[in-house]
């Protein structure tokens, strides 16, 4: 349960932006999105691999 202390003089969007970012380290939106739908592990560890890849080349065009 997240919970954000708020003090009597506070601004209502800071708090929330504070929730905001506090929920989004909590990473549970991204872990719903990826529990719509099964994922076979070895489809899992082959995106993982190619998403990988991908980033290594994009590294090595860099330097």
């Amino acid at each position: 349960m997240l919970s954000i202390p708020v003090k009597e003089n506070d601004n209502i969007e800071r708090c929330l932006k504070r929730f905001k970012k506090k929920f989004d380290r909590t990473k549970k939106m991204k872990e719903l999105r990826n529990r719509r739908e099964f994922v076979k592990p070895s489809i899992g560890k082959r995106e993982m691999m190619k998403s990988a890849v991908y980033r290594n080349s994009k590294s090595l065009k860099q330097e």
